[in-house]
């Protein structure tokens, strides 16, 4: 009897351990094709902030990420991914049930929940979708959005696809803010003398100069020094780069970095 009991809990672990392997080890489309595409874009409006999801910072593989206290005129480029079928019905970092039939998103830093426009750069097309989770903790990857939200920008398909999102500010529409740096050209100073080569701190681009130089006080307040403003031209556009630098080394850059990300303002090193 002993080893018929053991004979049938070996069978039944196997079955489950079947039964479990059967089970799609990655994500994917509803099982049953939906009509994704008329879904209506999410209408920013006022909210206050999660009760969830918003801690000034947090860690995840090692990496640790700092919350945005202000995410108003944020923009960045980078990758898009989606989420779908194998997180549907769980919590997200809100606290909410992720849904991925509805208009939302995740992102690694802006306020639980935030609005923003997201462009897929590869085809022009446009959503406007609520923040409410957090991710993609992939390199390389800004946001990952909802199976519907990735259907109306075309990216299911592909998994990834070059975007750029800008955070919208309910009442006030789309607002310019800062840019992820890419290779750019070098700058031209609109309130300074440039400075030849070094480690700069790079706290945000904007389209709009009255912001710019407003954002440029924010950063100067936290940093306890001088920060300046340059333009340059971006893909036709002028836009206004925050800058602090040339520093003296990476190592006070970095501290630079760490310490407006610790203040919630979106910062990275660029080397001229």
């Amino acid at each position: 009897m002993r080893w018929l009991r053991a004979a049938l809990i070996a069978t039944s672990v196997a079955a489950i351990a079947v039964g479990c392997s059967r089970l799609p080890s990655r994500d994917g489309e509803p099982l049953v094709a939906t009509g994704s595409t008329n879904k209506p874009d999410a209408v920013p409006r006022p909210e206050p902030r999660s009760r969830y999801g918003n801690p000034a910072s947090y860690v995840v593989f090692g990496k640790r990420y700092y919350t945005m206290r202000d995410a108003r005129g944020f923009v960045e480029r980078g990758d898009a991914s989606w989420y779908g079928r194998k997180f549907h019905g769980r919590r997200t970092s809100s606290g909410e049930t992720y849904d991925m039939y509805e208009m939302t998103a995740a992102h690694k830093r802006l306020p639980l929940p935030s609005y923003v426009e997201v462009t897929n750069l590869n085809n022009g097309r446009k959503i406007v979708v609520r923040v409410n989770d957090r991710g993609p903790f992939h390199e390389g990857r800004i946001i990952d959005l909802s199976y519907t939200a990735a259907t109306k920008l075309d990216i299911v398909r592909a998994g990834t696809a070059p975007v750029e999102i800008r955070v919208i500010t309910p009442g006030e529409g789309t607002a310019a803010g800062p840019v992820a740096p890419v290779a750019t050209p070098a700058p031209v100073p609109t309130q300074a003398t440039a400075q030849a080569g070094g480690v700069f701190v790079q706290a945000g681009a904007f389209v709009d100069k009255k912001n710019a130089a407003s954002h440029a006080k924010r950063v100067a307040n936290v940093l306890g020094r001088p920060v300046e403003v340059f333009a340059i031209k971006r893909q036709g556009r002028l836009l206004y780069l925050v800058r602090n630098g040339p520093l003296e080394d990476q190592a006070s850059a970095e501290l630079a970095r760490d310490k407006l990300l610790a203040a919630g303002i979106s910062a990275t090193l660029v080397t001229e």
